[in-house]
């Protein structure tokens, strides 16, 4: 932020100010207790020289405490609880790191808006010292006279002026300068500008010695570059005032108007031959809609601008003069006596569209045509066909990604193809702006002589549809072509493929009478889906939301047609579930289960798999059987929960990424989990190669859209990736309109005293030991306390290990059996997760007792069988009413729509896990309500986990962080602020 002397200070807070900044009396300035101490902020930012000092600012703030910035709202971890109570402007001291005119750099920060500003801010200084629009003056301090460069006060300069104060972050003005206010915008702009042009100044006329001969003349010049404060006789000082003063009057001044450019082409009706005409025109600075031609000026002495300047023509004259040094094509009109504009030939109007952006940058108004900027550049397209996109309706030879196309490279003008007598025009045209099809364009002839060049090598041939795929995923500025690919085209299935359509495209159509249930219709469509890339070979991932049947709908698909056996690999908890769904909706399918140890290997094996329709298998299995399964003739492999090869790299990836198949069907609800990298690996599994090199796919996509945020690279990967993925919502009423509500509601728990004692004790051993240790060990030390500190949490019991009683002891627990006690008593059904599997085990009988009924528990240790016959009891009305499950064996695949009630006991680390949980009992076949409660424990890192995973489900789909493992890398100061517990955390 802005110091009320005019340099730059960073702080560890921002926040929102109203319009006027009154503080409240009678309240003495505390230190703000969020705010980075001064050590740190120079340990992690202190540039050369930095200096570490301290701020009175003026914030909205709580009475116990200042509101959090809203850039830190967005990260419940570092904003904590909110304070109670009405907001208000206190004054709060903050430690600061003075950093002059020069921002260092913030990489791994979290910046505000108001850094933002000052770098707006920053580069206009620069911009001003560059173009020459500044003025050495002499300035009278308390200290005695100093030399200071200041902005030159012009009419283009106040326009940018006026944006910069209107656009100022309230915080950039917090600092108190008096009891009871702040500083005003325009005082805190002026003051800020003034000292960065000055330092900017200064340090780019390092070295250069200035020398006026003697005197106070020289001592000025001196100080110009130099020290800012010298010594002068004081008359002397006083007639070289007097002459700086009579200077700066016939110079550049501050205008509430300033000069405009307009340059109109001859397709815009004026005038009437060929000739171009550059305008010029007055614009009121704080009203843009007053818009004045010179000629009006001239003609009637800009009687409209007289309100705001008395003398329009000679600002226009003068604007014009200052603008010829940038722009030197202005020299002819300013040959006339009331100059209004000039014509331009085309090369003119090329020069002053080159020339506009420094008018601009200097604070000029430019008015250009609307297509110039415009995205129809010339480039190449990409026009495929022929056999191997021909119909559909059987597989032939040569249909796949790997099927050989026709194809023909054109240049093209915003996606449309230019002919033969365009380019010929194109190639023989002597100026950069040429008019094709009505619109001027802007032609590289080295970039169009390439291209010609590449339409001779290579302009037609034959290429594989995984390639031409491939091109739509191009960066425009890729160096795989001379120029930039804008159209990318094919018919038959290849155009559906590219449109990103085929699934409204295709009607939807019935499985037969083989198969027994009634589908939905965005069923039946995404079944048609799933036949359309059967029959083309290609792989298919069907991301469907969690809940709306992908089972049924990749059974249907089986039921269709048989060539040959299908391998369906899935989490063990998951085997049961597709033997008794094949059962029930396609009995014809004759199944296997590859499982267990007394399973078949070797040739009996490869023999039995060839006679059966469906062979199921696990991960680990798969994984450890590859060698055999890889010599079976499948016909198509499918992977239920395919997140679970979304590790490239990981063996069981490798290995399953590996088997043989025509078809490949991946089956998952949550693609992208944590990183696009998990993307890749799915993709690769479903059609290995559309993506690239695992290598090529970072550079082209993960890191832009990751780091950067870059939409256009996530525009592309939707675009390459949109014809194998099919991704429907159930909150879409257009999918599914008879699904009922699902409630979410966090239930805050208050620790007992043994909890709060406990809690600070792994705190206080935590803090203790992290001093004494790094690297791993310090990540290793975080990473358990954490682990530790949800165990408290939970119960005492399950901390200390001890097999003590449970009643009494936990607020978390006494909370559980208050909402079971209701779900009970209503006659419902509840399912209860938690990730911690010992901790279910210690539940079940104490729940058990507590409430004389039967509790269900399900674990990673449950055998295959034991695990269906408790989900087919609990799905019977009369079986019993609460399931515990660990959320890693529990949460995915299985249904339990029996259930109403979803309590999430602790809280995982990654919002799409807790969701896939959610979705046992909130799937196709729920008729109730679904009420969802997560408890956690208040003022603790709970709470603040809880709000970071709301955080979380708000980031875009493909931009989402990656766990907890962030923290291990906060300093000790700020692990103690987001692990100590608040007051209000103990209950009474």
């Amino acid at each position: 932020m802005p110091t009320a002397s005019g340099g730059l200070a960073l702080w560890a807070e921002d926040s929102e100010l109203p319009p006027r900044l009154p503080g409240r009396r009678g309240r003495r300035p505390v230190a703000h207790p969020f705010a980075s101490p001064g050590e740190a902020l120079a340990e992690r930012f202190g540039t050369q020289g930095a200096e570490v000092s301290r701020m009175t600012l003026l914030l909205p703030s709580y009475a116990s405490a200042p509101e959090a910035s809203p850039e830190l709202v967005r990260d419940p971890l570092a904003a904590g609880p909110a304070p109670r109570g009405r907001l208000r402007l206190l004054p709060w001291t903050v430690p600061v790191l003075v950093v002059g005119s020069t921002l260092p750099e913030l990489e791994g920060c979290r910046t505000g808006a108001s850094l933002h500003y000052l770098t707006r801010l920053a580069d206009l200084a620069g911009e001003l010292v560059a173009h020459g629009q500044v003025l050495p003056s002499l300035v009278q301090d308390p200290d005695g006279p100093a030399a200071r460069w200041r902005p030159a006060r012009s009419g283009t300069y106040s326009a940018r002026f006026a944006a910069l104060r209107d656009a100022m972050p309230p915080v950039c003005r917090s600092e108190q300068v008096a009891p009871s206010e702040g500083r005003a915008p325009a005082e805190v702009l002026a003051t800020t500008l003034d000292a960065l042009v000055d330092a900017i100044a200064r340090e780019r006329l390092g070295g250069v010695e200035l020398d006026g001969g003697g005197g106070a003349v020289s001592a000025w010049l001196g100080a110009l570059t130099g020290e800012a404060r010298f010594e002068a006789d004081h008359a002397e000082l006083g007639e070289l005032a007097d002459h700086l003063a009579g200077w700066h009057a016939g110079g550049p001044h501050e205008s509430p108007v300033r000069t405009c450019f307009r340059l109109r082409s001859p397709d815009q009706g004026t005038p009437a031959d060929d000739d171009w005409r550059l305008e010029f025109l007055l614009q009121a600075t704080e009203d843009p809609s007053v818009l004045v031609s010179a000629e009006e000026v001239w003609r009637d002495h800009g009687s409209v601008l007289r309100r705001w300047v008395s003398e329009p023509e000679e600002l226009l004259l003068a604007d014009l003069g200052r603008a010829s040094r940038l722009y030197p094509g202005l020299d002819e009109a300013l040959r006339e006596a009331h100059p209004a504009g000039i014509r331009l030939d085309v090369d003119g109007a090329y020069d002053f569209l080159t020339h506009s952006a420094l008018l601009d940058q200097a604070g000029y108004g430019v008015l250009l045509p609307s297509w110039w900027g415009r995205t129809h550049e010339l480039g190449l397209k990409l026009t495929a066909g022929g056999r191997g996109t021909s119909g559909v309706v059987a597989k032939e030879d040569g249909f796949g990604l790997d099927a050989l196309v026709d194809y023909r490279w054109d240049l093209a003008l915003g996606g449309e193809r230019l002919t033969e007598a365009e380019l010929s025009d194109l190639a023989a045209a002597k100026v950069p702006l040429v008019r094709v099809r009505g619109q001027w364009v802007q032609v590289d002839q080295k970039r169009l002589a390439a291209g010609l060049a590449f339409l001779k090598r290579a302009g037609s041939g034959q290429m594989t549809a995984g390639d031409v795929l491939a091109q739509a995923a191009l960066h425009p500025d890729d160096t795989a072509h001379p120029m930039p690919v804008t159209g990318v085209s094919a018919d038959g299935w290849l155009g559906d493929l590219l449109s990103g359509q085929v699934e409204r495209h295709l009607e939807p159509i019935d499985p037969g009478p083989a198969f027994t249930a009634t589908l939905r219709p965005y069923q039946r469509r995404g079944l048609a889906w799933l036949a359309f890339l059967d029959r083309l070979g290609l792989g298919a991932c069907l991301a469907d939301d969690m809940g709306l049947g992908k089972t049924v709908q990749l059974l249907a698909l089986e039921s269709l047609a048989r060539r040959g056996p299908t391998l369906l690999i899935c989490p063990m908890s998951l085997v049961g579930n597709w033997q008794r769904e094949a059962a029930r909706f396609a009995p014809g399918l004759s199944v296997h289960v590859h499982h267990g140890a007394d399973r078949l290997t070797g040739a009996d094996l490869v023999e039995t798999a060839a006679e059966h329709d469906l062979v199921i298998t696990t991960y680990a299995l798969a994984t450890r059987d590859a060698e055999t399964l890889g010599e079976v003739g499948w016909d198509r492999v499918v992977l239920d929960e395919a997140q679970n090869i979304k590790n490239s790299a990981s063996r069981q990836s490798r290995v399953i990424r590996a088997l043989p198949a025509r078809h490949r069907v991946a089956l998952t609800g949550t693609p992208v989990e944590n990183r696009l990298a998990e993307l890749w690996s799915i993709m690769d599994f479903a059609n290995p190669g559309v993506l690239g090199s695992v290598h090529t796919f970072r550079a082209r996509f993960a890191v832009p859209v990751e780091r950067d945020g870059d939409t256009d690279a996530a525009e592309r990967l939707r675009r390459v990736t949109g014809p194998f993925v099919l991704r429907r919502l159930k909150t879409d009423p257009a999918i599914i309109g008879d699904l009922p509500e699902k409630f979410e509601m966090r239930q805050l728990c208050n620790l007992t005293a043994e909890q709060a004692s406990l809690y600070q004790a792994v705190v206080d051993d935590m803090l203790r030991r992290i001093d004494e240790s790094d690297g791993m060990e310090r990540r290793g030390l975080v990473l358990a306390t954490m682990s530790k500190l949800k165990q408290v949490c939970n119960h005492p019991a399950q901390f200390l290990g001890d097999g003590s009683p449970l009643a009494g002891r936990s607020g978390k627990l006494a909370r559980l059996e208050e909402i079971l006690e209701e779900v009970l008593a209503d006659g419902d059904k509840a399912l209860c997760f938690t990730q911690f599997a010992g901790f279910g085990g210690m539940l079940v009988p104490h729940l058990s007792a507590r409430f004389d009924t039967e509790v269900l528990y399900l674990h990673g240790g449950t055998p295959k069988k034991q695990r269906d016959a408790m989900v087919e009891r609990f799905q019977s009305a009369d079986g019993p009413a609460v399931f515990m499950l660990s959320l890693k064996a529990g949460g995915t695949g299985l249904t339990l729509t029996g259930a109403n009630h979803v309590i999430h006991l602790d809280r995982w680390w990654n919002p799409a896990v807790e969701d896939q949980a959610t979705d046992r009992a909130f799937r196709i076949g729920q008729r109730r309500d679904v009420q969802v409660r997560k408890l956690t424990c208040i003022g603790t890192l709970e709470e603040k986990i809880d709000r970071m995973l709301e955080d979380k489900k708000a980031l875009a789909q493909l931009v989402v962080g990656a766990g907890e493992h962030w923290l291990t890398e906060l300093s000790t100061g700020r692990l103690r602020e987001l692990l100590t517990l608040s007051g209000e955390a103990v209950g009474e």
